[in-house]
């Protein structure tokens, strides 16, 4: 007497009848679906001891060759990969998606695409099959179908291609086979765009006849905002308000205009007594504007300039520029000593290494200085120049 075995449609193992179903599941994506180029991810780029983004330290390590893969941490401290490498070799797999309008949502300001997001299905043992490991975030997948043959920029040589990156797998549920096996992977994409993350597959925007210098809008929003610093710079040229091309008459303890002071003729040729610098000098100063000084005397009165202040030939009231300060000082003599009136303050706008004062020439110094035999740039970002130390 045979007892008959217990039906079940799943079984534990993989045999005939789970290659069944996944034999007849990958026709339908090589009958149906769309040809995909993927970019495999090989992880980050090796730094040594200096990376792109400064020197390796306990959160940016400086892993050995043999250490590196899809799986290593490039930056622990941000948990990030911004120096990704890619395969050299284009992988093509068969996928299949909806395809969708891209509409731009106008309701609020700027403009903002509602629906960037794709989700594309592709079947799991051909994909691992053809790249030799499951598609993971990160990866990146272009569509050739998709690609823009007719640029309106009649000067570009190639067509715009249209890639999208990995930002989630999992499997779908419209995979799994009577079996209970899973069959299909649903990956989440996300539109490319022109990152550090991806210089390995589009290049440099700033490269000419790289694909970024054709597809990403750097160039065209670095031109508009020089333009508009530019346009900035003309209206206008230097920080703080522009007041000398008014008469501006001097004034008392009580804030009265003077109209005896040494800027006469007669008083300063007459009068022994010494020139009160702040009350008999025009100058915004009396009025509370800051960082208003441009080291100009007022109501177009001559003044000197130099280094060292004049010996001979100074009378009471002159006026004397010294530019061996920084920023240069106005001094006014007042029959005994030169009385300091105010500083060149006002400078342009723009973060240059021109700017003379010893704050932005701090800043901005762009020497190099060795310390203890070691060469090192003066002007350095903070995230370089503080970096956390291991507390053994």
């Amino acid at each position: 007497m045979y007892a008959m075995p217990r039906l079940s449609i799943f079984k534990p193992e993989k045999g005939n009848d789970y290659k069944f179903f996944d034999r007849n599941i990958k026709e339908m994506f090589v009958v149906g679906g769309t040809d995909l180029n993927l970019h495999k991810y090989i992880g980050p780029y090796k730094q040594g001891d200096t990376t792109k983004d400064g020197p390796a330290g306990p959160t940016t390590p400086n892993y050995a060759s043999s250490e590196i893969n899809e799986r290593t941490i490039e930056d622990l401290l941000f948990l990030e990969n911004r120096n990704r490498q890619y395969d050299d070799d284009i992988y093509t797999i068969r996928g299949i998606y909806n395809v969708q309008d891209a509409d731009f949502n106008l309701s609020q300001f700027g403009m903002f695409l509602q629906n960037d997001t794709l989700f594309l299905t592709v079947h799991l043992n051909d994909t691992v099959e053809r790249i030799g490991r499951k598609i993971m975030s990160g990866d990146v997948i272009e569509f050739p179908h998709m690609k823009d043959d007719f640029s309106l920029d009649a000067s570009i040589p190639i067509a715009l291609k249209r890639y999208y990156v990995v930002e989630d797998v999992n499997r779908a549920a419209e995979g799994f086979s009577q079996t209970w096996w899973p069959h299909l992977l649903r990956i989440k994409l996300k539109t490319l765009v022109d990152s550090q993350e991806f210089r390995d597959i589009i290049g440099d925007a700033e490269t000419t006849g790289s694909l970024a210098s054709y597809m990403s809008t750097f160039n065209k929003e670095k031109e508009i905002n020089d333009q508009i610093v530019a346009q900035a710079e003309a209206d206008s040229p230097k920080a703080g308000f522009n007041y000398k091309q008014y008469y501006v008459a001097p004034i008392d303890e009580r804030g009265n205009i003077r109209t005896d002071n040494v800027n006469t003729e007669e008083e300063r040729a007459s009068s022994d007594t010494p020139v009160n610098a702040v009350l008999d000098t025009p100058a915004s100063s009396h009025y509370g504007f800051y960082l208003d000084g441009d080291g100009v005397a007022p109501n177009g009165y001559p003044a000197g300039f130099g280094t060292s202040f004049p010996a001979s030939g100074v009378d009471k009231g002159d006026y004397f520029l010294r530019t061996d300060f920084l920023p240069n000082r106005l001094f006014r003599y007042d029959g005994l000593r030169w009385v300091k009136i105010e500083d060149n303050v006002r400078i342009t706008k723009t973060n240059t290494d021109d700017r003379a004062n010893y704050k932005t020439k701090f800043i901005n110094q762009s020497g190099t200085t060795t310390i203890n035999g070691l060469t090192v740039e003066q002007r350095q970002a903070l995230t370089d120049a503080l970096k956390p130390k291991a507390d053994n």
